[in-house]
């Protein structure tokens, strides 16, 4: 190999063994199937996202995986499919980490969609990005409340947990002291909630009927071309936060929202919800509320941190 591409590098044993399960793992029939269920995404334009049905039809290609002859893999099917637009370090991350075709195909057109690093797609796989925004239930009225294509959009673009590893949860975390971090790391967060989202503030004050309210996270999302109200509450979720939240819609919509602006979004979320709760809960409300969990990187217990040595000691040891 080397002699035929005397200019090319990268024929490691390791990076050979790579190269070994790459093409086992996209034969000639997975290629054409990545390249039809594009296709039908990017007719659809994220009207739908069926994505169990688009998996179902990779499952079954990779279960009849043969023996293809050479001359079938031609270099069109490969250039036009998914796999050659993504760099080869992110083709490693996804070998090492990702066994499902299926998987495999999402996870690299979210790469190639939101210009995801190697760092970041492993994080991502390793947070079970796809099982949280794709394959588990979410609990919302948006079918009642937004208008389509919206409904399906905002549905996808929402997680469950969301995963805020950033955030140090001290023993009694407060909204406050979560809000602070959140913002104190606020590419961290805008990242982890997805493309699209813009920050407006925390704390936006509002006044009415001569009191004072504090909404806890004000964003506004471009494509939905929608302001988004964040509620967040370190407690598991109670029927009457859907009330306070509807309350902050209600109002940024008459004093925010602009004539060319799409009806407010309310997000709550909170340490923990009972699932049949938070949908009774959410019947008979006319805007348009998701309730999700968030997930927060533990502190180190006080009791431990006097047996841990100091930063200072280990450079001290490394020096």
């Amino acid at each position: 190999m080397k002699k035929a591409f005397p200019s090319v590098k990268g024929f490691s044993s390791r990076n050979l063994l790579y190269m070994k399960q790459f093409a086992e793992a996209y034969p000639i029939t997975m290629l054409q199937t990545f390249n039809q269920l594009e296709e039908e995404l990017s007719v659809e334009k994220t009207s739908s996202y069926d994505w169990n049905n688009k998996l179902i039809l990779i499952e079954k290609q990779s279960i009849t995986i043969t023996q293809q002859p050479a001359a079938q893999f031609t270099e069109s099917v490969f250039l036009k499919a998914v796999v050659a637009r993504v760099t080869w370090s992110h083709q490693m991350v996804l070998l090492d980490k990702v066994t499902d075709p299926g998987k495999r195909f999402w996870y690299m057109l979210n790469t190639i969609e939101h210009g995801n690093s190697r760092n970041i797609l492993a994080s991502q796989i390793d947070t079970n990005l796809f099982e949280r925004q794709v394959t588990t239930k979410k609990i919302t009225n948006f079918s009642k409340t937004l208008p389509e294509p919206n409904t399906d959009f905002a549905t996808y673009i929402m997680k469950d947990p969301y995963i805020f590893d950033f955030v140090q949860a001290k023993e009694k975390a407060d909204e406050r002291n979560i809000e602070q971090q959140l913002t104190d790391h606020i590419t961290k967060f805008l990242l982890e909630l997805g493309k699209g989202f813009a920050f407006i503030g925390k704390q936006v004050h509002i006044e009415i009927g001569g009191q004072d309210f504090y909404i806890d996270l004000l964003l506004y999302h471009i494509r939905l071309h929608a302001y988004v109200v964040v509620e967040l509450k370190a407690r598991d979720f109670q029927p009457e936060d859907t009330g306070k939240l509807n309350f902050y819609i209600n109002v940024v919509n008459d004093k925010l929202k602009g004539t060319g602006d799409s009806d407010t979004i309310g997000m709550l979320l909170c340490k923990g919800k009972n699932e049949v709760m938070a949908e009774y809960a959410l019947k008979g409300i006319g805007h348009p509320i998701g309730v999700a969990e968030y997930q927060l990187a533990k502190a180190i217990p006080e009791e431990l941190k006097s047996q841990l040595p100091d930063i200072s000691d280990l450079e001290n040891e490394l020096n």
